[in-house]
């Protein structure tokens, strides 16, 4: 097992795998879902290492917490476990509104500590910037729930380089959490050189690409659900990146490891990445990301499998 590692500037100490939890509660964003399964999902990332969970209000309309907040209570590890969770939504009339106000972000980290059953979020996270709130404002409002021991760590997610640069205007950004994986790299344009510059650290949300990075689909797979509309998934570039996954096929094979963990490790060799979080929707699938702790790239891996995926 890797030593745990440093979120950025935090002082969060993490194991560079942790757990995205949108399908633990997510019962808006995935079909059949089983609230216990979530619970095993969660059980299974604590009894096997992972100590950083990653959760939202719009993952089941606080279900998630709900749900992680149930088994943190009952294993009794709160201490150990680094929670990570996002807000920025309220529903008003039945439609889903995003607010950053002053108000509203202290509302709703407390309702995200109540659903969690916890005293503290180790880092609370923007999920989505407004059009009306000054972003320093908001995060003003984040820097004091800091002072007072609610948060330990302020993030932003999906962030415009423009409102992370007004957020950060008195350098109390310490996370950003964007898309980012293999195929879609135009972070590294400017969020990432950004975020190495004022040492905030870069969390990639994504980062199988809805599945297509674990190597499980082939040109035969019928894409039915709700990735027949991602471009990554269709026509001719469908058939593209299949022949870039088969690519890394080749050192998955070389190191008897499965694709997604070639995939995630390479994340981890980049400088301003400390933990990535997949998602699992199954126990089984927690215990195949945690195999990429078992992984060690060399200089000419990372660099050929970046030269892949800039083609």
């Amino acid at each position: 097992m890797r030593n745990l590692e440093e979120i950025g500037r935090t002082g969060l100490m993490v194991n560079p795998i942790g757990l995205g939890s949108n399908a633990v509660g997510g019962h808006n964003l995935f079909q059949n879902l089983n609230d216990e399964t979530g619970k095993k999902i969660v059980r299974a990332a604590i009894q096997n290492g992972i100590n950083f969970l990653d959760s939202a209000f719009i993952y089941g309309m606080g279900r998630s917490e709900e749900l992680i907040g149930e088994v943190l209570k009952e294993s009794k590890t709160r201490q150990d476990i680094i929670i990570a969770t996002k807000g920025a939504h309220r529903i008003e009339d039945g439609k889903v509104i995003v607010d950053n106000s002053p108000k509203f972000l202290r509302e709703t980290v407390e309702n995200s500590l109540r659903r969690l059953q916890t005293d503290y979020i180790d880092l609370f996270y923007i999920h989505y910037p407004d059009e009306g709130t000054p972003k320093d404002e908001a995060i003003g409002t984040l820097s004091r729930l800091k002072e007072e021991g609610k948060i330990r760590a302020i993030g932003v997610s999906n962030f415009t380089m423009d409102q992370l640069t007004e957020a950060n205007k008195d350098g109390n950004v310490e996370v950003i959490q964007a898309g980012y994986n293999l195929f879609k790299r135009e972070a590294e344009n400017e969020l990432i050189p950004y975020s190495a510059q004022h040492q905030i650290s870069f969390i990639p949300y994504f980062p199988l690409a809805s599945g297509l990075l674990t190597g499980k689909f082939s040109k035969d797979t019928m894409i039915e659900d709700g990735r027949s509309n991602n471009p990554l998934f269709q026509g001719e570039a469908f058939l593209q990146n299949l022949e870039k996954i088969e690519l890394l096929r080749t050192i998955a094979n070389d190191k008897q490891a499965d694709i997604s963990s070639i995939v995630l490790a390479w994340y981890l060799t980049q400088a301003t990445i400390d933990t990535v979080i997949p998602g699992a929707k199954k126990p089984e699938q927690v215990l195949l990301n945690i195999k990429t702790l078992e992984i060690e790239l060399t200089t000419e891996e990372i660099q050929e499998i970046d030269r892949i995926f800039m083609a």
